[in-house]
């Protein structure tokens, strides 16, 4: 089976959030169970500082957007650790600037991000007939490639190479949809007919991803409550009605982790390795990482969120809590970037309890990985959550979840109040409305039952023997292609 893999970033070349993770270990796994996969992605400048090995290939051709020839040159290399080509596609206009979609520490889109994707779509397809690769799957990501399965229903549909070609549509974040002003339909080459409510047309504009989410054969999502929350008013971002239409097409297939990478007992960038049977190094992890944020070195619990600073991530029920938190014998660790007052925010009371409160606004892996190993509880009160990585992460490094019961979150944690601890499932603690009393009410609850070491430690090595690997996921996958190939 010959599948090809289209997503905007994928790690290490290019990464802004979970999907470059994501567009990395799907292929290697899908690899790794005899699928013949090729991943195509951009040429951003970022690529170049990857320090991976990247062949310019004698392949140059033109797409044609908005009445203007556009050149796309071809440069190659491979994930790393396989044999699986990753296809770059570049064009210096639209490619040779150094963010992914926004002007670089700003939240502000490029202007001509619809030319840009336009130009990846096409050429993506281009591409495809100029290896000669008669392609069985298209498997597309989010609103950058969502494109793609339009064109082979219209401008592509009499292409030999084509002919046969099934797609798969994957929402990892309904909310980023790729909306643009109605004039961008001339950017596509397509039909202005397909400019109606049935097609593309959503609200008088232009959105890639419900093209995507219309033309493709099937619809994937992250995690199985996430499939169903999208088809409802609440979490359907108005594009609910349609999910419903296609509601027969539309399957959940929760994302896995890496345990190659994240693993305490093998981890390099912790400061001590551990495992479920001895946990001693977890002690270690937790004063090195206060020594190293500066916080009081006592035995309180860690509260830990690891997250974009965006209004999804349900930091405005932390800042309504904080203050009441702050009461309590805790310490609170924050990483992440995002939004200016939530940044500002939480910066500020790092600055009135240095000792206490650690806000550290960057991305950066390896202290991502630190604050898994050194916290007791990791935070992710989520408006909504398509899947979740950290609270995968979390558990295995034995630091126990408080989340809202949502999306993937939903789908892997279960509440200590719910599960009998001594049968293994229970694995943290939940909450399902929307509301700040909840969450402070759920975090004391946790707080409480630290108190009480024994049945704590049950409860992280529940966590720790649970495995969420991506080699389910990929066959899960692998089930699908077939079923709609043989459709």
């Amino acid at each position: 089976m010959n599948v090809v893999y289209l997503s905007s970033e994928v790690l290490p070349f290019a990464k802004s959030g979970g999907l470059a993770d994501i567009s990395s270990v799907i292929p290697k796994n899908l690899n790794n169970l005899g699928i013949n996969i090729i991943v195509l992605m951009p040429f951003y400048n970022v690529v170049k500082e990857c320090n991976c090995p990247i062949e310019k290939m004698d392949i140059t051709f033109t797409v044609n957007i908005g009445g203007e020839v556009k050149t796309c040159t071809v440069y190659r290399s491979y994930l790393p650790g396989t044999d699986i080509p990753v296809y770059l596609l570049h064009n210096e206009q639209y490619f040779g600037r150094n963010g992914l979609y926004n002007y670089p520490g700003t939240m502000r889109n490029y202007e001509d991000n619809c030319e840009r994707f336009v130009f990846f779509a096409r050429s993506a397809l281009e591409l495809i007939l100029h290896l000669k690769l008669y392609t069985d799957i298209i498997h597309c990501n989010d609103w950058q490639t969502g494109l793609v399965p339009v064109y082979l229903k219209t401008l592509y549909k009499n292409t030999e190479y084509f002919k046969k070609t099934r797609t798969v549509m994957t929402i990892h974040n309904l909310a980023y949809q790729g909306l643009f002003w109605h004039d961008c339909m001339k950017y596509t080459g397509l039909d202005w007919g397909l400019f109606h409510w049935n097609y593309l047309e959503f609200y008088g504009m232009l959105s890639f991803l419900k093209a995507g989410i219309v033309f493709s054969d099937i619809i994937t999502t992250v995690s199985e409550t996430y499939a169903a929350e999208i088809q409802t008013q609440e979490y359907g971002e108005r594009l609910d009605g349609v999910l419903r239409t296609r509601a027969k097409d539309i399957y959940g297939i929760l994302n896995g982790i890496d345990y190659s990478i994240w693993n305490p007992e093998n981890d390099t960038f912790i400061a001590a390795n551990y495992t479920r049977e001895n946990l001693a190094g977890k002690q270690v992890c937790k004063k090195a990482l206060q020594r190293k944020l500066e916080l009081s070195e006592k035995d309180a619990p860690i509260i830990a969120m690891i997250t974009r600073l965006t209004d999804q991530k349900g930091l405005d029920l932390v800042m309504d809590i904080f203050k009441k938190l702050l009461t309590l014998d805790i310490q609170f660790i924050l990483l992440g970037t995002g939004e200016p007052n939530y940044q500002n925010f939480f910066k500020h009371y790092a600055q009135i309890y240095p000792a206490k409160v650690s806000a550290n606004i960057l991305f950066n892996e390896p202290m991502a990985h630190e604050i898994e190993a050194g916290s007791d509880i990791f935070l992710m009160p989520s408006r909504y959550e398509p899947c979740g990585l950290n609270q995968l992460y979390s558990i295995k490094y034995g630091t126990v979840p408080i989340v809202r019961h949502t999306g993937g979150l939903a789908d892997t944690i279960f509440d200590v109040r719910y599960e009998k601890l001594y049968k293994e499932k229970a694995n943290g603690f939940s909450f399902k409305e929307y509301n700040a009393d909840l969450l402070y009410a759920t975090i004391i609850r946790a707080l409480n039952f630290y108190k009480n070491s024994s049945e704590w430690i049950k409860l992280m090595r529940n966590g720790m023997k649970q495995n969420w690997p991506w080699e389910k996921s990929a066959e899960k996958y692998i089930s699908l292609y077939e079923t709609i190939l043989r459709n």
